[in-house]
This record gives structure tokens, sequence and C-alpha cells, in this order.
């Protein structure tokens, strides 16, 4: 607290120093405490104006949401106090560091958005893989009129035959699944030739095929990597129709699907690093991959403007490898993921606790050097994790400020 002595309206008024503290035990007749014989030597305290409280909400919501107390005081001129008085209780240093506040938002555990594999083979399907299965390349996808029909890796779809002389990136596709799958004497490209030919006839016949040394978009399916089968979208026995879907599937890393709201959509750009709480409150570290460029409307009518529906856009989180091993089973549980909504690079920060409030207004720290401490006003900046930036005249990285015990 601040005293303020009584004073003539002529008297310009001033800030004073706390009177030692003492033990009304030790000192029975409260001299040491403000009084004399002659009377009282300070006043007792004035309720301070209403705008001086006003002024401190601000601060005392963080402080008390940090769990520690402000403290009003004078000597905000910077003087120094008595040797061996109006020392705190405990210092922390001053650091030089990066600053950066969180914000929490939620997400999905799982295995990413279902999608389906089409095929462009007929005739009668004798064989699925099992719902949960894994399919690698150059694992069988299905089996139609007792043709294996195996996946590999890429993102085009197979619309043509290819043979000798033909060109493109369908090619490439299908030339790197052969050079993945131990295939070789030919030249990975865009141009399906003669060496290519003969590498795919020695593929047919380790599958059991017809040589032929062509591809047709009945011979394989193509999905983005290994797959996991949620899905049955036909049944054995039943007649295939070419370009229809025959299973669903996720991929098989675990990630976290979020709604973001679009208005946060400048918080995250692919590659960011975000911290993932699991529902058993532990830590693990992710990854941004990709952040949705079209926004949707979640519930109400879907009317943009309209229904109580909120406008978002789909961002997705990969769980770092280091950290893979602490999801366990979960799939589809609920977590919170930590983005970085803002941040300061290299600023002086100290623990919110050593902030002091001035009576005079403001904010300021006791700086701490040996036996002697003095107040220094201070600028507060970015509060996050416990710490606030502060600029203040003289302050450097290892000084010494007071903080409660």
């Amino acid at each position: 607290m601040t005293h303020t002595p009584e004073s003539t309206d002529d008297e310009t008024p001033r800030m004073h120093r706390f009177p030692p503290q003492t033990d009304p035990a030790k000192d029975p007749s409260g001299a040491s405490a403000g009084r004399s014989p002659d009377g009282p030597r300070y006043a007792p305290p004035r309720r301070r104006r209403a705008r001086t409280t006003a002024a401190l909400i601000a601060l005392a919501v963080v402080l008390s949401g940090a769990g520690v107390a402000a403290y009003g005081f004078g000597g905000g001129n910077g003087k120094k106090s008595e040797k061996g008085s109006g020392l705190p209780p405990a210092t922390a240093l001053v650091t030089r560091s990066d600053l950066a506040q969180q914000d929490t938002v939620t997400g999905s555990l799982g295995y990413g958005d279902k999608q389906p594999l089409t095929s462009g083979a007929s005739g009668t399907v004798i064989w699925l893989p099992k719902l949960g299965a894994t399919i690698k390349q150059g694992q069988n996808a299905l089996k139609a009129d007792g043709r294996p029909i195996p996946l590999i890796y890429g993102d085009t779809p197979l619309y043509r035959e290819l043979r000798a002389g033909t060109k493109g990136p369908d090619v490439a596709e299908v030339e790197r699944a052969l050079a993945t799958l131990g295939y070789t004497g030919f030249t990975a490209d865009e141009e399906y030739s003669d060496q290519t030919a003969a590498a795919v006839k020695r593929w047919q016949k380790h599958l059991g095929l017809p040589q032929t040394g062509t591809v047709k978009p009945a011979d394989l399916v193509v999905a983005d990597g290994e797959i996991r089968v949620t899905g049955q979208e036909v049944k054995k026995g039943q007649i295939l129709q070419p370009g229809s879907p025959v299973l669903t599937y996720t991929g098989t890393s675990r990630l976290v699907a979020i709604d973001l709201d679009a208005k946060k959509q400048k918080l995250v750009r692919p590659g960011d690093q975000v911290t993932v709480v699991l529902p058993d409150g532990a830590h693990a570290a992710g990854t941004i991959t990709s952040v949705g460029k079209v926004a949707s409307t979640e519930g109400g009518d879907g009317a943009p403007g309209e229904g109580d529906g909120k406008t978002v856009i789909k961002v997705t989180v990969r769980i770092d490898k280091k950290d893979r091993g602490k999801l366990g089973s979960y799939d589809g549980a609920p977590v919170d993921v930590e983005i970085t909504s803002a941040e300061k690079k290299n600023v002086l920060t100290v623990p919110i606790s050593a902030l002091l409030a001035l009576s005079e207004g403001g904010y300021g720290v006791q700086v701490v050097k040996g036996s002697v401490s003095s107040t220094v006003a201070v600028e507060t900046g970015m509060f996050a994790n416990g710490r606030v930036e502060i600029t203040g005249a003289g302050l450097k990285a290892g000084d010494k400020v007071g903080v409660p015990r």
C-alpha cells in the first residue's frame, strides 16, 4: 500500500517510502510504526481516486489469473532504498527471449476423411480386403474375374492404355511404382519405352497375368499412399462396373482434423508447429500439413449469413513421429490443439509477479543490486506463459528483480 502524508492545501503532494516493518511485540510503544510522543508521524492511508483504480483493473485481472499479487509502493522515482531495508523476499532474473501467445481450438484425432477407391475393372468381384486392413503399393486392392488388381501410389487416375511410345504423367506414375517394387532396366520418366514394357511383363508374370507389356485402367487402382480400408462399396459375387467405387479408405497415419473458425485462418500455415493435448492430458507435437482455402458453413441451414452455423475451414495436423507412441488406440477422440496466435522475438521479459502497480500510475519493477534496491518504471508488452515483455531505463538481461516468495 502507499501512504500519503497529510498536507496543507498549498503543499505539493510527495511520495514517501514505507516505514520499516516492526514487530508490535518488540515495540509495544508503537514509536517505530510511525508514532512519536508528539503525535502520529504518518497519517492513515487515504482512499485512492476512482480513476486510479480503474486504470489498474486490466493488470489486476492478469495478475489474479496468474496467481500473483500486485504491490503498490513508493519510491517510483527510482531512488535507492537504504542498505538492508526494503529488499524483496525473493528475486528473479530479467531474461531476453521469445514470447508466444497460444490460442486453443478443438479437433478430432483419427485417420482423416474417408475417400472412395474407384476401379476401371469390370467382372465379378471374388475378393475384397477386410475392414481395417492396410494396403501398400503392389498389394492387391481387390480381385475381379480371378485377376488380382494391385494398388500403386500416385495422384493421376489411369484413364488410357499405356504402351511403348505413350508419354505423360500417368506413365511416370507406373514407372515409379515399378522401380519401387524392384523392377529395373528402364528410366523412370514420362516416356513408356520398350524397356518399360519389358519390366511390365516381368511384373505381370509375377502376378500370374497374361504378359502383354501394356497397362490398362482395369489393371491397377491408384491412391496417394498406403491406405486403411474403412468400408466395402461392393460385395463378393457382385458384378463390378468400370469407374465405380469398390472401397472407402483413409490414410494410415493418425491426424487431427480441425474445423477452424474462418476468422482465425490467418493464424495457421502449413508447416507451423502446434501442440496437441490428448484426452489423457499428454502433450504431443504436431505439424500443420494442410489449410483449406474454401470455407464452409456448419450447422444452420448452410446459407451464407443465415442460421446458427459458423463458417469454418478444414485444417489437418500430423502428429510428429517422436510422439506417435502417445496416441494409444484413440480414434475419433476429441483433442485440444494449441496454435500460436501472436509472437514476439528477442524481448526482455520478467515473471508477471515481478510487476508492481505504481501509486502514481503505471507499472514498475524492483531492481536488486546486492543489498540495495531501486524501482524502475516499465512499459509492458505481450503477456505469455507467466512472463511479460518489458522496457525500462537501464534494464538488461541478467538484472535481478523482486518477486513474492
